[in-house]
């Protein structure tokens, strides 16, 4: 067959392409701020029809899981793209070099091209067609190799990934029986007021500072992170984080004898990493459609905390700085969660209620326990 510069150059841009991609995203250790890139816009039309598709679901929790599976899932079909892509760029370089194939019984073609590609990549080597000049053997060694240093890249990758996501869940997870489900800046301070909760408070915030920076590292190097979502439906990383933020807020507007240099340092690495995270997503902040935290919560906050020996400053001057602390993140974080399809949690409880610890599956006898223990451990906190 005559060969074809064009179906070649085109094989080659193709090759490329989904390598370089496929390198940014497995093994280099950085956000990438390039506009064009080929998991950016997979994972933008993707999540983009995922979400239209999900939100047509009237049931909550089949909604929500709908979510739920998008991240695993879109990782199984990125890398299915990948290999569709480099598959056909050997095909299509083997097809411009002149389909030198030996095939018994047929006549190549560009199919045949795409076939030996194929089975070349994932190293099947049936010996059905077979090169026959130089190129073509060259471009057949040269995939081969390719094809067995993409396998070893993609096991060692999704590990990494899942991993990743374990380490983050593990201190959502904590965070429960601290501050309530969903989290809450009120409930977390309260559930600390006790002798020497101070302490055990400086310590969760400075455990905290570092989960922020792990998040914001992993987050922007491996960004599909952020599409996992959490085992239960009224806890996510989004939530967690945004009650943290909360917490550090009150806590350096002025609550008397707290870990206000703690607070500050915690509530600097969660803001870097929102607002790095809103980048990368490309979510400009966005205004709140209403508002978290009224002049009525403000003041309830205030009456929860003081009656467990907690007191808020209380003054024109603490309204406004808790005002621009808040200013600093919620617009970003809030454009991040409906990007992502969270909800952020309130500032405190709006009613009591059980946190995920204390729920079960197991019918009524089981409940009934839970209650009268929850009463207990309600009463201790």
């Amino acid at each position: 067959m005559p060969t074809s510069p064009a179906a070649f150059l085109i094989g080659i841009a193709i090759l490329i392409i989904v390598v370089w991609d496929a390198f940014e995203v497995i093994i280099l250790p950085r956000r990438v701020t390039r506009r064009f890139r080929l998991s950016r816009l997979f994972y933008k039309s993707l999540w983009t029809l995922w979400r239209f598709c999900a939100r047509l679901i009237p049931a909550r929790k089949v909604r929500e899981s709908a979510f739920s599976i998008f991240g695993p899932i879109s990782l199984l079909i990125l890398v299915a793209v990948w290999a569709v892509g480099l598959v056909l760029s050997f095909g299509l370089m083997q097809y411009g070099a002149g389909s030198a194939l030996n095939v018994a019984g047929m006549t190549p073609s560009f199919w045949t091209d795409a076939y030996l590609s194929g089975t070349t990549f994932f190293t099947l080597g049936l010996g059905d067609v077979v090169p026959r000049s130089g190129m073509a053997r060259a471009l057949v060694v040269v995939e081969g190799g390719l094809g067995f240093g993409f396998l070893a890249g993609v096991i060692g990758y999704l590990p990494f990934i899942y991993g990743s996501f374990s380490k983050r869940e593990v201190s959502i997870s904590l965070l429960d029986s601290r501050a309530g489900t969903p989290p809450t800046a009120g409930e977390l301070l309260r559930r600390h007021s006790y002798p020497h909760g101070q302490e055990a408070l400086r310590e969760l915030l400075k455990e905290w500072e570092l989960w922020c920076a792990e998040l914001m590292e992993s987050h922007l190097s491996y960004p599909v992170l952020a599409f996992f979502r959490s085992q239960h439906d009224n806890q996510s990383w989004i939530a967690s984080l945004t009650a943290i933020l909360d917490s550090c807020a009150l806590i350096m507007v002025g609550i008397e004898g707290a870990c206000e240099r703690q607070a500050e340092l915690t509530f600097a690495i969660a803001r870097h990493a929102v607002v790095d995270l809103s980048q990368v997503f490309n979510t400009s902040p966005k205004e709140l459609s209403t508002d978290r935290l009224s002049p009525a919560a403000v003041q309830h906050i205030r009456d929860v905390l003081a009656q467990h020996g907690l007191k808020l400053h209380d003054d024109a001057a603490a309204d406004q700085r808790l005002t621009d602390l808040r200013r600093m993140y919620e617009p970003y974080i809030f454009a991040l969660a409906t990007y992502l399809n969270q909800s952020l949690p309130p500032w405190i409880p709006p009613k009591k209620g059980k946190d995920n610890w204390q729920t079960t599956a197991w019918g009524k006898t089981a409940g009934l326990v839970e209650s009268q223990a929850a009463v207990a451990v309600d009463d201790h906190f």
